[in-house]
């Protein structure tokens, strides 16, 4: 039940992701749902790096979004 929980929060993170990062997002589901937990690890590490997050310690919903939609950023300024 776990990974189904990951997975459905992945795919929220991702979709919310894409309706705020610019650009085209002509990605399918598993892309988008992999975009939002790859976001939410990133953000994870990147917050316990500059001292939001203790060790452990996952980020939040918001946290989550912010690391997707700079990975969407990203993806779209390496991708072209």
């Amino acid at each position: 039940m776990r990974i189904l929980g990951v997975l459905i929060i992945g795919l929220l993170v991702g979709l919310l992701a894409r309706f705020l990062a610019p650009g085209p997002q002509p990605h399918g589901i598993l892309v988008t749902m992999a975009i939002g937990i790859i976001g939410s690890v990133l953000a994870t590490y990147g917050g316990q790096a500059i001292g939001l997050y203790r060790a452990g310690q996952p980020a939040g919903f918001i946290g989550s979004v912010i690391g997707a939609v700079a990975l969407l950023v990203l993806a779209n300024l390496f991708g072209r």
